[in-house]
């Protein structure tokens, strides 16, 4: 099945850590660059960061720089979402997925619509 699958997400207090994972079995990540967006209630679906091919370009929205890092392990064809001093408006769905359109040398965060094969998403709660 061509999907990502996400995991790794909880309930976690603020100033808290998770690390999300995305994996697949269809593909070999290592040939893509990745995104994690998160979606919360009420809210658009935003991009959280990406990550491209080589793992030498990286990219972060304002909110998250400094706290998150994004990573990939090909040995184990996974992408990582390293997330530190967690804040409640963390709060939302995290999901990873896969560039289809690229739009200049490095990954961009711009439009979800770039990106495809979305997995079900990892619920991340940041709660005290």
């Amino acid at each position: 099945q061509l999907q990502l699958v996400e995991s790794g997400g909880g309930l976690v207090q603020p100033g808290g850590s998770l690390r999300l994972s995305c994996t697949a079995s269809a593909f070999t990540l290592a040939y893509y660059a990745i995104g994690w967006f998160r979606h919360a209630p009420g809210k658009e679906r935003e991009g959280v960061s990406c990550i491209e091919t080589g793992a030498h370009s990286t990219n972060y929205i304002d909110s998250v720089k400094g706290r998150f890092t994004i990573s990939r392990d090909n040995a184990k064809n996974t992408v990582y979402l390293q997330m530190n001093s967690l804040k409640p408006e963390d709060t939302a769905v995290y999901y990873c997925a896969i560039r289809r359109v690229r739009r200049g040398p490095t990954c961009s965060l711009d439009s979800p619509l770039d990106y495809g094969y979305w997995g079900q998403g990892t619920q991340v709660t940041v709660s005290s």
